[in-house]
Parts: C-alpha cells; structure tokens; sequence
C-alpha cells in the first residue's frame, strides 16, 4: 500500500455543532462564542466550514443533526462543542455514542490529561468523546473557549493536517485524496 504524502496539506470540509440550552432556547447564534471560536481555527488551518448549528441538550434533535451530517457525501469532521459535562441535561455523549462505528478512545483519554493539567481533578467530569461514523470524523468537547482551544490546538488541528505524521486521520475520513498511513 503506498505510504501518504506527508508534504500535501488536504482541506477537509467541517461542520460545527455548537450545543446549549440557553443559546438555542433564546436563538442566540449571534453569542455562540465557542462556534465561532471553532470557526475561526479551523478557517485559519485551511479548511473548510461546510456547515453549523446551534441545538438544545435534546438527544433526539442532535442525533437528527448528526445522523444527517454523517450520510452527507461531502461533510468529512464534525466538532461538537457543549453538553458533554457531568450534569444531568446534557446529553451530546448519549446521543453521539450510538451513532459512532468506531471510538478513537485517545482523544478523551488525551483531552483529560490535558485538562488535568489546567484544572487539577475537574477533569474528571469531561465527557470528551471522538469517533468515526461512516466516515466522518467526530470530536466532542466541552463548550467553553479555553476546552475548545485546547482540544483545537493540541490535538484535533494536529490530526486533521495531512502532513502531521507518522498518522493522522485525514486518510480514514470519507472522500479524502489521502492514502491510509502505514504506522
């Protein structure tokens, strides 16, 4: 199998999903403050926002979402951001975890260990979760802006540059002109 061209930058089209019961309930796109901070990193990355939207913690309405954006032929990433706290109405992970065919275990794993790092045993109550669903590639995070900044920078951005090696996972996201890596 040939190796990938860890000298070619691929853009992936992404979609955001911002979730919060305060936004959505008063419709209040315009303080989404997290999506917009995902926006812009993705944006100045190179890739591409194909995609957004704001929803309740309803597990119903964001499996909706979701299971839309996984059928669509050209949305290659997903970043979640809000409802994956320890709280009772949040619900992102609930709804996520059955729609994933594959977990990618160390984003979660990873994202603690960052976040410990920051907030000492509060990071325990992160429900960071990431997996690939007919090939779309899914990251859920917490919803504020330094959560979203940390997942962003240290390992999402990383793992979505085709030049990062030895791995990345734009060869595993649907359509990619990437070849699978050989690690």
């Amino acid at each position: 199998m040939p190796k990938p061209d860890l000298s070619q930058f691929y853009p992936l089209n992404i979609a955001i999903l911002t979730v919060s019961d305060s936004r959505s309930s008063a419709n209040d796109s315009k303080n989404d403050s997290s999506g917009d901070l995902l926006c812009g990193l993705l944006q100045s990355a190179d890739h591409q926002l194909v995609d957004r939207a704001l929803l309740p913690n309803n597990k119903y309405q964001l499996r909706a979402t979701l299971s839309q954006w996984i059928a669509s032929d050209t949305i290659q990433v997903v970043l979640i951001n809000g409802g994956t706290g320890f709280h009772h109405t949040n619900c992102t992970v609930e709804a996520l975890m059955p729609l994933l065919d594959t977990q990618v275990p160390g984003f979660g794993e990873l994202f603690r260990q960052l976040s410990f790092n920051q907030l000492g045993s509060a990071a325990l109550q992160s429900g960071a979760v990431a997996g690939l669903a007919n090939g779309t590639l899914i990251f859920a995070m917490p919803g504020s802006g330094g959560a979203c900044t940390l997942a962003m920078q240290q390992l999402i951005l990383p793992q979505l540059d085709s030049k990062t090696g030895p791995c990345n996972f734009v060869a595993h996201v649907k359509n990619s002109p990437s070849q699978s890596c050989g690690a």
